[in-house]
């Protein structure tokens, strides 16, 4: 019998030691350490697993099929193929932006996100949506029973419901549970059985709801465990590569942060997304973490609606065009990828301890935040050494790009001084640690992007190519350009609140 080897596994970076230690030499994390024990596999099990996929498959078999032949070849780069892999859409555009314009076969997607938060909806209406279009998809619940996911079908597709929908179009009602002929439901929880249904089925897409209830009986460890869920996520993934089929893993967040148990998980992957908001609010953000196939600067926007989740394709959706003009509070147009959102930075400051004032964030950088208070204290006259500093990006938005700093300062000057910006002014610019404003790249793009949603002016750095000068000097028709070099002349547009009135 093969000998089993014990590794100790940190669940915060990953990092595999030899022997337990109170804290992780790699990340410095206390208490981390998880016993791990991986059992020498049999010699030839690999081989077999493949050999057998393939043989079955026969005919149906992907021409990207990697078999144990091709696999143990090495081949000179120019003498490889590259063949053009088709996406298989999801049909739901948010979904599919972020993740590059579909699934690519033969890959190992990871969705995290809080429990309650939306996951299996989201991956049930996209199934739907593949099953729709004649993509045979198998959807295995390891929490639900089969009856539950047919009653959560019911809801999502039923013909009294609604299927996925965007703002500009209404959302119509689409065919029944019944018409879903493609989509095939498992409801088990062991990686054997689970492996030979697929097998049998032969899905294009199969959806794992979740990873952490999953078990090998092989495995001396219980479900969630970080020895199960090592072998478990390898086991998917190589069968993934040798039967062609995309596969969706479903993953909560601990309590420690952590997707799915450990940060291993991520490393075997192939795209990593992130499935953020409050569970008590609308609006959610799928955002990308690592995508070996695509950009990981791409977000989705959902909100969850009575029938399921419904793509919100237009930002101006998560500002309230009723709310007036109110200290602390400036509008930015910041770039997620390809697409220019405006989000609402928020600032508020109040009374507090010297020595000890509070820097909290959400949805803002905390060490830009604190780099920025610097510049406001040296450059731009304000004392906030004795005050609690609270910045926040309205909608659930992350805004990370230096684009938001002038923003974020008008913010938390404005909510100083009881001052605000008239109403349809927007704000974007780089800010230096000299107090300067520096020039941002896609100039054009943000600019007629607030000018769609109605504003009128906009607040940015002198522009410094000869290009983006004509841009300014010409502007687009109604827009007009407050140009600032320094933050201190950026505040000057600051108007009390009996003036914005």
């Amino acid at each position: 019998m093969a000998k089993a080897r014990t590794h100790f596994i940190c669940r915060s970076c990953g990092g595999v030691q030899a022997r337990w230690m109170g804290k992780c030499p790699d990340c410095g994390t206390w208490d981390a350490l998880e016993r791990f024990v991986e059992p020498k596999p049999a010699a030839g099990a690999h081989r077999e697993l493949a050999e057998s996929w393939v043989m079955e498959a026969g005919a149906e078999a992907s021409a990207g099929t990697v078999t144990a032949t091709t696999a143990t070849q090495a081949t000179p780069l120019p003498e490889i193929q590259s063949n053009d892999v088709e996406r298989l859409a999801t049909g739901i555009g948010e979904f599919d932006r972020v993740l590059g314009g579909g699934l690519i076969p033969g890959s190992v997607i990871l969705l995290g996100g809080d429990p309650g938060i939306g996951k299996s909806t989201l991956m049930l209406q996209a199934a739907g949506k593949m099953a729709q279009r004649d993509h045979r998809v198998l959807y295995v619940t390891s929490e639900e029973s089969a009856f539950q996911t047919r009653l959560r079908a019911q809801r999502l597709f039923g013909n009294d419901g609604v299927q996925i929908g965007t703002e500009s179009a209404p959302i119509a009602a689409v065919d029944g549970v019944d018409q879903l002929q493609n989509l095939y439901v498992l409801a088990d929880t062991n990686l054997s059985r689970i492996v030979e249904q697929a097998r049998k089925v032969r899905p294009a897409v199969m959806v794992i709801d979740s990873i952490q209830m999953i078990y090998k009986p092989d495995v001396p460890a219980s479900p969630g465990s970080v020895t199960q869920l090592r072998r478990t996520c390898m086991d998917l993934v190589y069968v993934a590569k040798i039967s062609g089929m995309a596969i969706v893993l479903v993953g909560h967040i601990t309590k420690d942060g952590q997707l799915a148990g450990p940060k291993l998980l991520e490393h075997l992957v192939d795209v990593v997304l992130s499935f953020e908001g409050d569970r008590h609010h609308a609006h959610r953000v799928v955002r990308g973490i690592k995508n070996r196939f695509g950009t990981t600067l791409e977000v989705g926007l959902f909100e969850m609606t009575g029938s399921g989740l419904a793509e919100v394709t237009n930002i101006a959706a998560l500002l309230d065009p009723t709310v007036r003009a109110a200290p602390g509070s400036v509008i930015c147009p910041a770039m997620h990828g390809t697409r220019c959102l405006l989000v609402e930075i928020q600032a508020l400051t109040a009374n507090g301890l010297l020595g000890a004032a509070k820097r909290r964030t959400s949805g803002v950088d905390s060490n830009r935040l604190a780099m920025l208070i610097a510049v406001l204290e040296k450059h731009g006259g304000l004392r906030l050494a004795d005050q609690d500093v609270f910045v926040s990006a309205v909608g659930g938005l992350r805004v990370v790009e230096p684009a938001a700093d002038l923003a974020i300062c008008l913010a938390i000057a404005g909510a100083h001084l009881g001052r605000s910006l008239p109403a349809g002014i927007a704000a974007m610019g780089e800010v230096g640690l000299g107090g300067e404003l520096r020039h941002v790249h896609q100039v054009e793009q943000r600019a007629r992007e607030a000018q769609r949603l109605g504003y009128r002016t906009i607040i940015a750095p002198a522009p410094p190519t000869k290009q983006d000068k004509a841009c300014h000097a010409h502007g687009l028709a109604g827009l007009d350009w407050s140009l600032a070099s320094t933050v201190a002349r950026s505040m000057e547009m600051l108007e009390t609140p009996s003036k914005t009135r």
